[in-house]
């Protein structure tokens, strides 16, 4: 009888160190993901201190870190851009939270996992380079102390470019020092802390210097000393912001199945992506109620908690207390933490998290994914990013349909050695009088993949009586525009006092085919080979009947073929 392996004391101290780095490398990253929504930074910490256990408790995949990433935030930000006030932003960034808990737990539930093969890797890789170009140049405000006043951060980054003259050079300065650390830090055995060491030492810089033109979290938000009390987010919001809750549901999503799929449970098997959907919609559920903001499987933090050596799920659950302490003892520390340095760990991340090997993947594979892509990222920079997510979605699904229905259609003719064996060569443009043509169709057969496999097809011309075998082998259902192109072709070869045959069919496809009596009517029963477990056992026997009908039936003249005609 096999038992579960209990909580050995040893692997209960593993996720507790695994938990204590992970909390502490996280405390950064959330508050810098507070700053780039527009919201109060310690709406990140509230979301990890609550979101991060319960995402470990309620989902699939033991070690998947569920935290603030700056996909998310940035797509928030955009979200909140009609909320003026930073009080209406902390409000809505709850309630946006909630309702993309809600949505991310009914697509667990629905099991909808299955779904996400619809959104392609160039649409992602697309999306996620843009976001990262983002996070680069909505942080040069804070980073250089000059605020642009228009509102598309490309536009606004080329007009920093052209005021240089007014940047404050005691906030840039800062800024270069953070980003320095962190590089530098990146360098040795610390590295997991760099962001840690970037933001504490910059911050440090600024209180020793005491440059008071420098901004600090404290000149934008108060920072309160004690744990965040439950409370119900705005239920008013909801109709203004469910669509853009729906955005940032499909982004945590595919982030997170990403993460999940890339790292084994203890046990071996690999986590379930809709029930890790139900963990983070938990996850997000939880951080509204307690004034979190958005939260979804984060790569860094997953990678962190493995890596610290994280046992199982109680390294995140661990986490989420580090951050309570972190929140209850050093709130004052918070408030003192400098902007620039904040933007300088913002502007390291976004260039970091562009994944260059990977966009080069995908610009190799052909032209259709790196058109995509760039669409895609292009319009990440110049739409709101929850606009640009529904595009790439859509983008997506356009693109499924186009490669499954007319990509990689072909038709070629199979001829048969005297040794035996089968060669595959390409399809005449003709066909030929009082022979056998045997064809192979590769590709899809529905929708524009029909149509694509028509043009292929060898013409009767001014053959007389031939014989044509389609081997359907490879396809496992076939569309009514197919249907259409068996009738137009059978009566192209039937007027030339010939005949059409069809081979390896599956019994899905004999259904159709029966279904639209294309069986009885059309082709004719006798005409009509079903595949069996034998491979080629149906298309000899299409061979056979097709030889012994040009046998029996008497050959036919080239003017009786154009009097047919």
């Amino acid at each position: 009888m096999k038992t579960t392996p209990k909580k050995t004391r040893g692997g209960m101290v593993a996720d507790l160190i695994a938990g204590l780095t992970t909390g502490v490398a996280n405390i950064p990253d959330a508050m810098a993901s507070g700053v780039l929504a527009g919201v109060n930074p310690v709406q990140g910490l509230y979301a990890i201190m609550v979101g991060t256990p319960l995402g470990a408790v309620f989902g699939s995949s033991a070690f998947m870190n569920i935290a603030t990433t700056s996909a998310m935030a940035i797509t928030a930000g955009s979200a909140l851009a009609a909320y003026s006030s930073g009080a209406d932003r902390d409000t809505a960034i709850t309630t946006l939270a909630l309702l993309t808990g809600l949505f991310m737990a009914l697509a667990g539930l629905l099991r909808l996992g299955r779904l996400l093969r619809f959104i392609s890797n160039s649409v992602v890789i697309g999306f996620l380079t843009g976001v990262s170009i983002n996070v680069i140049l909505s942080q040069l405000g804070d980073f250089t102390g000059y605020s642009s006043e228009y509102s598309n951060k490309v536009v606004k980054a080329v007009d920093t470019l052209l005021n240089l003259d007014q940047i404050n050079i005691q906030t840039l300065a800062i800024g270069l020092l953070t980003v320095a650390v962190i590089l530098l830090v990146d360098r040795t055995r610390l590295r997991n802390f760099s962001m840690l060491f970037g933001m504490v030492i910059g911050t440090f810089a600024l209180l020793i210097l005491g440059w008071t033109s420098v901004q600090q979290v404290s000149d934008i938000a108060t920072i309160p000393g004690s744990l965040p009390m439950p409370k119900l987010p705005d239920f008013s919001l909801i109709p203004a912001l469910w669509l853009d809750a729906i955005a940032l549901a499909i982004i945590a999503l595919v982030q997170g199945a990403g993460v999940s799929k890339g790292y084994p449970n203890p046990d071996g098997t690999y986590p379930d992506s809709s029930r890790d959907f139900i963990g983070q919609g938990a996850a997000n559920i939880g951080a509204s109620l307690f004034q979190g903001m958005p939260i979804g499987g984060s790569v860094s933090g997953t990678a962190l908690n493995v890596s610290s050596g994280a046992k199982s799920r109680w390294a995140n659950i661990f986490s989420g207390l580090i951050i309570a302490a972190t929140i209850l003892l050093f709130s004052q520390a918070v408030s003192l933490v400098a902007m620039p340095a904040m933007a300088g760990l913002l502007i390291v991340a976004g260039v970091q998290s562009i994944k260059r090997d990977r966009v080069a993947d995908v610009w190799s594979t052909g032209w259709a994914p790196r058109v995509v892509m760039l669409v895609t990222l292009v319009l990440t920079l110049i739409i709101p990013l929850q606009q640009a997510v529904f595009v790439g979605v859509l983008l997506s699904i356009l693109a499924y349909f186009f490669v499954t229905s007319s990509q990689e259609v072909r038709v070629v003719e199979l001829i048969q050695n005297p040794d035996g064996s089968v060669t595959e060569q390409p399809a005449p443009a003709e066909l030929t009088s009082n022979a056998v043509t045997l064809l192979q169709l590769y590709g899809n057969m529905t929708f524009a993949g029909a149509e694509t496999v028509e043009q292929f097809l060898p013409k009767a011309g001014s053959a007389v009586r031939p014989v044509v075998i389609l081997r359907l082998r490879a396809q496992e259902g076939i569309g009514s525009s197919f249907v259409t192109v068996l009738e137009r072709y059978s009566q192209q070869i039937q007027g030339a006092g010939g005949k059409l045959m069809v081979a390896g069919v599956s019994s899905k496809v004999k259904g159709q085919l029966d279904r639209t009596e294309t069986t009885a009517v059309l082709l004719g029963p006798e005409n009509v080979f079903v595949a069996t477990t034998a491979l080629g056992a149906s298309t000899r026997a299409a061979l056979q009947a097709a030889q012994r009908w040009l046998e029996e039936t008497p050959p036919q003249s080239t003017d009786i073929h154009e009097e047919t005609v």
